[in-house]
């Protein structure tokens, strides 16, 4: 499955990763690299806890990137 991923600098110098299709699936990391393996091993749980519960597992969502000047 692929997931939309957003990725966000905080003010304490790590970087949050959130999944939107997953309502508070969020992780955080001190670079790139370890944000993405940290909500990577967020969204496994999340799906796998879906799943054991009997839930529906969101299916696909389109996603656009706009730019907004200000």
């Amino acid at each position: 499955m692929k997931f939309l991923i957003t990725l966000e600098n905080d003010d304490d110098g790590f970087i949050v990763a959130s999944c939107p299709a997953l309502p508070g699936c969020h992780s955080q990391g001190r670079n790139r690299k370890e944000a993405i393996g940290n909500i990577t091993e967020s969204i496994q749980a999340y799906i796998e806890s879906m799943v054991k519960h009997g839930e529906r597992v969101p299916g696909y969502s389109e996603f656009q990137e706009i730019e907004v000047a200000i």
